[in-house]
C-alpha cells in the first residue's frame, strides 16, 4: 500500500485552517464575551458613584436649581452633567453598552437633558458664555440615543409627555436624601 502525500498535504492544510478559523472564533467569542463584562462591570461602578452621598447632594441641588427655572447665575452643580457627559462619552466610543447605560440611567439622562434646555436653555448659555459650541455635546448625542431607544422599547405605547415626565423625575431628585435609597 502506497501512500498519497498529496492527498495527506491536502487534508493537513484543511485541518490546519478549521483549526484556525475555530480558534479565531473562539478569540472573537472571548473578546466580545470580555467587553460586556467590562461594560457592565463599568455601569455598575458608574451607578453606585451616582448613588454616592455627594453626588446625590449635587443631583437634588441641580434639581432644585433647574425647578425654579432661574436664568441669572451659573447652575448649582455641574457635577452631574459632567458625569453625563463622561458617561456619553464611553457610550458613544462603544466601552459602554448603550442598552445597559439606558437601563441604569435613561430616565435620569432625558429628564436632566430635556431639563437644562426648557424653559431656560442653559446649555446654549454655558455655550455661548464659553465660546465653545462643543460643551456637552456628547451628552446631547447620548440624549438622542436614549430618545431613539426608548422608541425602540416603547413602540406605539404612548409615554409622559417629555416635560411632565422632566418635571416628576427632577421633583423626586430635589427631594433626595444624601444617604440611602431615594
Amino acid at each position: 500500500m502506497s501512500i498519497n502525500w498529496f492527498n495527506v498535504a491536502i487534508w493537513s492544510l484543511v485541518g490546519t485552517w478549521v483549526l484556525v478559523v475555530g480558534t479565531l472564533a473562539l478569540m472573537y467569542w472571548q473578546t466580545r464575551t470580555s467587553q460586556h463584562l467590562n461594560s457592565a462591570n463599568a455601569v455598575m461602578t458608574l451607578r453606585e458613584r451616582f448613588d454616592s452621598p455627594r453626588m446625590r447632594t449635587s443631583r437634588r441641588a441641580l434639581s432644585e436649581r433647574l425647578l425654579h427655572t432661574q436664568e441669572e447665575g451659573d447652575l448649582a452643580s455641574v457635577e452631574v452633567v459632567t458625569f453625563f457627559e463622561l458617561v456619553s462619552t464611553l457610550t458613544h466610543r462603544k466601552v459602554l453598552d448603550d442598552d445597559l447605560v439606558w437601563e441604569a440611567f435613561g430616565t435620569w439622562i432625558s429628564a436632566y437633558w430635556w431639563s437644562l434646555r426648557h424653559p431656560v436653555d442653559h446649555v446654549a448659555r454655558i455655550r455661548k458664555d464659553l465660546f465653545d459650541p462643543l460643551v456637552f455635546h456628547e451628552f446631547e448625542w447620548l440624549s438622542e440615543r436614549m430618545d431613539v431607544l426608548d422608541r425602540e422599547f416603547f413602540g406605539d405605547t404612548p409615554v409622559p409627555e417629555e416635560d411632565v415626565e422632566a418635571r416628576r423625575v427632577l421633583e423626586r431628585e430635589a427631594r433626595l436624601e444624601s444617604h440611602g435609597p431615594p
